[in-house]
């Protein structure tokens, strides 16, 4: 059983490698995003980014910073199937991921213009911003020095790949395919 980590920046790419994934390598999907919303509907708060910050923030306080990601891999386990964690966010998630053996991390970054466009184009409840405050939530998630929190730069720099997604689709499959290459063992 392997596990696959992604993390990267918003809109970078992370839903498009586990779309393939899923579809072409069989893997199984379990995503922090998902679980922060359905932590974020049991409190009946609204699902936007501001409150999956929030509510993700609280969830590492008050349990620790890898809670999220060690209750999904508590899942993906019970599979034994080659899994995906989607959205990584928190180095002490990678940590305890490592910490459990055939884990890998890949991390996928574009252009922020890029990433603004496709956000705005796939239309879901917390892209519904401005390019500004796109800007502003980046910023917000790229470092933090409390563990509990989001630390985007952190974790890419932790990260065993990292992909550029700046092309196409197909660009992108190529590159995740390459990594495939290296991970999986050989059948």
């Amino acid at each position: 059983m392997i596990i696959i980590g992604i993390t990267g920046t918003l809109g970078a790419g992370k839903g498009t490698i586990v779309d393939f994934l899923v579809r072409e390598m069989g893997f199984i999907h379990y995503s922090v995003r998902g679980f922060i919303s359905e932590e974020i509907v049991k409190r009946s708060m609204v699902v936007n980014r501001d409150s999956m910050v929030l509510v993700a923030n609280d969830l590492r306080s008050k349990h620790s910073p890898s809670y999220i990601v060690d209750c999904l891999y508590g899942e993906a386990l019970s599979t034994g199937e080659n899994c995906i964690i989607e959205s990584i966010r928190t180095p002490g998630e990678i940590v305890s991921l490592r910490e459990k053996g055939s884990f890998y991390l890949l991390a996928v970054d574009a252009d922020p213009e890029i990433r603004y466009n496709r956000i705005f184009e796939r239309k879901s409840e917390t892209d519904k911003i401005s390019f500004e405050t796109f800007i502003q939530n980046e910023a917000r998630e790229m470092t933090s020095d409390n563990p509990n929190y989001q630390n985007l730069r952190k974790c890419i720099e932790m990260a065993d790949f990292v992909l550029t997604n700046d092309g196409t689709v197909s660009e992108l499959e190529n590159q995740v395919t390459k990594v495939l290459k290296e991970i999986l063992p050989v059948r």
